[in-house]
């Protein structure tokens, strides 16, 4: 059964770019589209790193897509090890970003702020390759092991 609810009314998301009227989906498709539990989107949402696109006359929180993309971006940070406090600190840079009317020079530091950004999650991704490389030479081994002991 598809969660999925269009809401034509005028609802303050809280997020640059949200769209009053868009599509409106429950938590429990959100969580679905990105792969995470329901727990966890409302684990996010406390932290203050999602906000609701509003709620059904039932009480049950709406997210729009803009949300379902914030989500995508936390699980990649996630899975590469980023803290709360950093996911917050780059969602911040890309919203600022995101909004009309940011002044070029704020434009242009916040531009250089994500190219920090970027050099953290490739040292990130660089980290978890070597770690990858010596799991798997450690499962070569236990393979080599088994081999021999058999």
């Amino acid at each position: 059964m598809s969660t999925t609810r269009r809401d034509s009314s005028t609802v303050h998301t809280g997020q640059p770019g949200q769209v009053a009227g868009a599509t409106r989906y429950q938590i429990g498709e959100v969580a679905e589209r990105v792969g995470l539990s329901l727990r966890t989107v409302r684990y996010y949402e406390e932290a203050g790193l999602l906000m609701t696109a509003g709620r059904t006359p039932g009480g049950f929180r709406l997210y729009g897509d803009e949300s379902v993309d914030r989500l995508l971006v936390i699980k990649k940070m996630k899975s590469l090890g980023f803290t709360l406090d950093e996911m917050r600190s780059l969602l911040s840079v890309r919203d600022e970003l995101a909004a009309p009317g940011v002044p070029d020079a704020r434009r242009a530091e916040l531009r250089d702020l994500l190219r920090t950004w970027v050099v953290l999650a490739e040292e990130k991704l660089a980290t978890l390759r070597a770690q990858a490389g010596v799991a798997e030479d450690f499962v070569i081994g236990l393979h080599t092991d088994a081999d021999r002991s058999a």
